[in-house]
């Protein structure tokens, strides 16, 4: 086929849910070679989309169209049979979250292998074998003759996103949709998969690019097509568009994507953690030798890639885990148990899904010592605080938005009036208004509760905006600390220099 040729050729695409509309008159066209970005908040419309270019809506979804071809094939009347017969080798998807969509019962060879066999792409052993391997060459994934023997478990975030990249391209297929394949993944490992994206779209591959994440938009995409209420709203080259939106969403969008650094704060006296000399092992050293102090009102982000001790530390200071050597202090006499609180990244997995938010937060400020009489004037009081209707404590933790269950889990985490937050990838997973939402409100309440603040994240803009000091990880080691405006604009380490890079600060 020619370099210029649609992989996809999308007009006038509608998909209804249980007879709602969801998406209305989607045109979009992507050609070989090419990368569209496709951007817009949580229920714009965008995984709809995708789902419907590859028949994967469900059985209660209508999908109609003008014109729906991949590859030049006509979708339209596809039933489930034949889209089967295309998904792998002409359209395949790669998700967000790889350790979910890779069966953990099979080793990362059994899962590539399986388009290989089911389109007769290879058929003796050793042939597939061959093939899987070259298949995780080509993703750059290191020593994949031992990885391909590996459970999904054993790799880090980014080499199982290697792995589900190369699951996707065994069929070789025209267009591949990459629905928000980095969003978990800390900053240098993301922009080695976005280089991958991008090799692997000069090799002749169309790619759709769902994201959130407009810095990575910026770098990676051709074009970007904006969504807002199922319908796209702007679309042209992504320099255009980010640098100068005519719409009034997109200007929204990339206002909330565009942090700046916050007016540096003068520390107190007094220090609310104080870590000297903290030392961790597992199978291999997890933290070495980690110091610093963080004083109240104070935020310290800690930074570095998956594996490099982040997660470890925070779950020292909470108390979860206890170093091997060195000591933890934390200011104030109620115990670490309420001193410090802690906001998963995921909060969905972190409340009981068969609790409403108001018997979850009834548990947590009976846990802070409130007496039962005056438990419901204190939930609705830490709702009203996150910006949360109380109304919504009726409902279970699935029936809120991503941005309304990060709210109710800092209401949670806030129950015991904790003198210190530690926040493990808070606004990782959300859109940029949504975040920029979330970020604002946590500032206020760190202000009005003179709060400490552990602010682990793989984003250095979200870093650069909100933290006035920060400590730089690399295999366990503290390579870098010190205040954010000196560290970020002055790196002295070359790991905090790569970091920088990547995260496109």
């Amino acid at each position: 086929m020619a370099m210029d040729e649609r992989a996809l050729d999308v007009a006038d695409l509608h998909v209804r849910i249980d007879g709602k509309p969801v998406v209305h008159g989607v045109s979009l066209h992507v050609r070989r070679g090419e990368i569209l970005a496709v951007v817009g908040e949580s229920g714009a419309g965008k995984s709809v989309t995708a789902r419907a270019l590859l028949g994967l809506v469900g059985d209660h979804a209508q999908v109609t169209a003008e014109r729906l071809e991949i590859s030049g094939i006509d979708a339209r009347r596809f039933a489930e049979r034949q889209w089967r017969g295309i998904r792998g080798t002409h359209i395949a998807l790669v998700s967000q979250d790889a350790l979910v969509s890779l069966d953990p019962l099979r080793r990362v060879e059994a899962e590539i292998a399986e388009p290989l066999r089911i389109h007769g792409a290879a058929r003796s052993r050793t042939t597939l074998r061959q093939r899987v391997v070259d298949l995780l060459d080509q993703v750059a994934m290191p020593d994949p003759e031992r990885r391909r023997r590996q459970y999904p478990h054993e790799l880090s975030g980014g080499l199982r996103q290697r792995a589900l990249i190369a699951s996707a391209l065994a069929g070789d297929p025209a267009i591949i949709i990459a629905d928000e394949p980095t969003t978990a993944l800390d900053a240098t490992v993301q922009a080695r998969v976005l280089r991958l994206l991008r090799a692997i779209a000069d090799r002749g591959v169309g790619i759709v690019f769902i994201s959130h994440d407009l810095a990575a938009v910026s770098h990676l995409s051709d074009r970007v097509a904006v969504m807002q209420a199922g319908r796209i709203v702007e679309e042209g080259k992504t320099a255009d568009v980010l640098t100068a939106p005519q719409h009034e969403h997109t200007a929204v969008l990339v206002a909330a994507a565009s942090h700046r650094a916050g007016a540096p704060r003068t520390a107190r006296g007094d220090i609310a953690l104080r870590v000297e000399h903290v030392s961790k092992r597992f199978d291999r050293v997890a933290v070495d030798d980690a110091s610093f102090t963080l004083a109240a009102g104070r935020t310290l982000a800690i930074v570095g890639e998956s594996g490099s001790g982040k997660t470890t530390i925070a779950r020292m200071i909470v108390g979860v885990e206890h170093p091997d050597t060195g000591e933890i202090h934390v200011a104030g006499d109620m115990g670490r148990a309420r001193a410090v609180q802690y906001v998963h990244q995921n909060p969905l997995g972190a409340f009981d899904p068969r609790w409403t938010i108001g018997r979850s937060l009834r548990e947590a400020v009976a846990a802070g010592a409130v007496p039962r009489a005056d438990r419901a004037r204190a939930v609705e009081a830490l709702m009203r605080e996150v910006d949360l209707d109380p109304e919504l404590c009726a409902r279970r933790p699935a029936q809120l938005s991503g941005g309304q269950r990060q709210r109710a889990a800092i209401a949670r985490a806030l129950a015991a009036a904790p003198e210190i937050l530690v926040l493990d990838e808070p606004v990782s997973a959300l859109d940029a208004s949504v975040r920029e939402r979330v970020l604002a409100l946590l500032a206020r309440v760190q202000r009005e509760r003179d709060l400490a603040m552990v602010f682990i994240s793989h984003d250095l803009n979200v870093v650069s905006a909100i933290a006035d000091d920060v400590l730089v990880l690399q295999d366990g080691v503290t390579v870098e600390q010190g205040p954010v405006s000196q560290v970020f604009g002055s790196p002295q380490h070359p790991f905090t220099k790569e970091l920088l890079a990547a995260g496109l600060v």
